[in-house]
C-alpha cells in the first residue's frame, strides 16, 4: 500500500469530522459520557482492527479516547488508515 501525499490527505480529512493530520498520522480525540462507554467503544474498534488487520495506536484517561492511524509499513498514512478511521467513525455513531 503506498503512502498517500499532504494534498491527498487533507482531501479525505474532509470528509472525517474531527480528524487532523500531524506527524505522519491521522489523529481524532473522543469523549464519551464515562469510562464504561468509553472502553465499550475501544473493544468494538479493537474487533474492527483484528478484522482489517490494522491496528491502531490509542490511549484512554478516564472517558477520554486518543486514536492515531498510520500505516507503519509505508511509512505514513495510507487509504488502509482511512479505512479503518471510516470504521471507527460508523462504530461511534451506532452507540
Amino acid at each position: 500500500m503506498s503512502k498517500l501525499t499532504e494534498t491527498q490527505i487533507n482531501e479525505k480529512l474532509k470528509n472525517l469530522e474531527g480528524w487532523q493530520f500531524e506527524e505522519n498520522a491521522i489523529h481524532t480525540k473522543l469523549e464519551f459520557e464515562n469510562f464504561k462507554e468509553t472502553f465499550s467503544i475501544m473493544t468494538r474498534i479493537a474487533f474492527e482492527a483484528e478484522a482489517q488487520q490494522h491496528h491502531p495506536e490509542w490511549t484512554n484517561v478516564y472517558n477520554t479516547l486518543s486514536i492515531s492511524l498510520s500505516t507503519h509499513d509505508a511509512g505514513g498514512v495510507t487509504e488502509k488508515d482511512f479505512k479503518m478511521a471510516t470504521a471507527i467513525e460508523k462504530i461511534i455513531d451506532t452507540e
